[in-house]
């Protein structure tokens, strides 16, 4: 392509003509004698020196902080330094100083557009709603009883818990409307059991007179009843033949008194339910009195939950499994057990033989 203007002129540079601009060669530098150095600093005056000594660089940590800049005040010190004289001159100064004067008094204004909900078309529902008798009556009704009729068409979500339960029960409802807080009832007052009056003194002799209406000996919740009495219980249940259920339940019965129950039981051959439930009784001494309970197999039911050594351990409970898997006439069987094989294994076993008593009595084989 010819490079040439569209009047027919040449330009002044064209890309094979360009000239590059030089550089201005730099000046050497003259090499210092550091030997010389206190001829040169004898050379300068007093202003050079001056400006000398202030370029220090700040950065430097190799210099100390004390030599990183100099000093750049002038004025002579007036006295010793004071930090709180200083900060009370700095913040009495500052109070009486006067403000900045703002550029533009302050305006309260609102820019921009002011949101408005949209407003929603009516659905054809509404605009073809027919007004009814029950319209003006359920405007006119209180907001007591819309709750009533809530509950009775069952919105229960409109309610709350204490206006659902009156509402079921067929009860005035008075929790407020719809916005009433549900309050606490009054608790309902229980009486206490009344106490366990069975005399101790009178039911022993009774044992060992093998009374044959006693049948059925309560002793729970006695608390006052001694070892040796609980002992003398446990000694007349060798030759009674008449006592069917014995329930000692929460009397303090310990290993001692437990020990002697089982030696009981190994001769007794008529009692078919026994509870000690509640006591602290070790789960060794519930191993010997299943022992015991197995040599003539008569009882049915047997109760020891709750005792005192809650945990009855693995090799209790194995043991337990084992006995309990050669008795064949024990229904029911109270105790808290901890691991779950030996929990499924007794409860088979107590299965299996409740199976057995339904056939015996319906007289299957």
């Amino acid at each position: 392509m010819d490079p040439q203007q569209t009047d027919g002129t040449k330009s002044p540079q064209t890309a094979d003509t360009m000239e590059v601009p030089q550089l201005k060669p730099v000046q050497d530098v003259p090499e210092i004698d550091l030997d010389d150095i206190d001829k040169l600093l004898e050379s300068l005056s007093p202003e050079e020196l001056e400006e000398l000594n202030g370029d220090f660089d700040p950065d430097n940590s190799l210099l100390p902080p004390s030599q990183r800049m100099k000093n750049q005040t002038s004025k002579a010190p007036t006295g010793p330094y004071h930090r709180k004289k200083l900060l009370d001159f700095l913040e009495k100064k500052a109070k009486e100083e006067k403000d900045w004067e703002q550029n533009k008094p302050f305006v309260k204004e609102i820019r921009g557009k002011i949101w408005k909900p949209k407003v929603e078309p009516k659905s054809k529902e509404e605009e073809e709603h027919l007004e009814t008798e029950w319209d003006d009556i359920l405007t006119a009704a209180s907001e007591e009883e819309l709750v009533d009729l809530a509950a009775v068409l069952g919105f229960h979500g409109m309610l709350n818990q204490t206006q659902y339960y009156a509402g079921l029960d067929n009860m005035k409802i008075e929790a407020g409307g719809f916005q009433g807080v549900a309050k606490a009832q009054e608790l309902i007052k229980v009486p206490d059991e009344p106490p366990n009056k069975t005399d101790v003194e009178e039911s022993i002799k009774r044992l060992k007179d093998n009374d044959s209406k006693l049948t059925h000996l309560n002793l729970n919740n006695i608390k006052n009843i001694s070892v040796e009495r609980l002992i003398e219980v446990c000694e007349t249940l060798k030759t009674n033949t008449t006592l069917e259920t014995l329930e000692m339940a929460s009397v303090n019965m310990t290993d001692k008194v437990a020990k002697k129950l089982a030696e009981a039981l190994s001769e007794n051959k008529t009692l078919k339910v026994l509870n000690v439930e509640s006591n602290f009784v070790s789960g060794e001494a519930i191993v010997e009195i299943m022992k015991a309970i197995n040599k003539n197999q008569t009882l049915q039911e047997l109760r020891v939950a709750n005792q005192k050594p809650e945990v009855l351990g693995n090799k209790v409970e194995m043991a337990l499994v084992k006995l309990i898997g050669e008795n064949s006439t024990l229904l029911r069987f109270g105790i808290a057990l901890e691991f779950p094989d030996a929990r499924v294994r007794i409860h088979e076993k107590l299965q299996e033989n409740n199976d057995n008593l339904r056939k015996k009595r319906v007289g299957k084989d």
